[in-house]
């Protein structure tokens, strides 16, 4: 296995409600096939167990409350231009939600062709 460093890149994290809807599907499934679409390197949603949002409701997994509502987080890592046409194709589709960008750096490890084809890939977006 061989490992990369790549400095350009984003973390992209989505909150939103796990009863949130887009074009009749949940909202977190109609992002990742969006994002997957677009050809984003990849994506992972997140279900919460406990939190609350800028309503103050309080959501939980916890059998006593019985939310049907839990946080949801979408995380997604790749080149910075990504990351930005992505977010002008997702905020639409958000209704109440939040979106965090921070700047990351990727330690990516693979195989030797593997490698060479993300390395490539890094020398075209420049």
């Amino acid at each position: 296995m061989v490992e990369v460093e790549h400095w350009n890149t984003l973390r992209l994290r989505i909150y939103i409600g796990e009863n949130d809807r887009f074009d009749g599907k949940p909202l977190y499934k109609a992002i990742v096939e969006k994002l997957h679409d677009m050809g984003i390197a990849g994506a992972t949603v997140y279900r919460g167990i406990y939190g609350f949002g800028k309503k103050s409701r309080v959501h939980s997994a916890d059998v006593m409350r019985l939310s049907t509502d839990l946080p949801i987080i979408i995380e997604v890592v790749d080149r910075g231009y990504k990351i930005e046409n992505a977010i002008g194709e997702i905020k639409p589709m958000i209704k109440d939600g939040m979106i965090t960008v921070e700047p990351t750096i990727v330690v990516w490890v693979g195989t030797k062709e593997e490698v060479k084809r993300f390395e490539e890939d890094a020398v075209r977006e420049l």
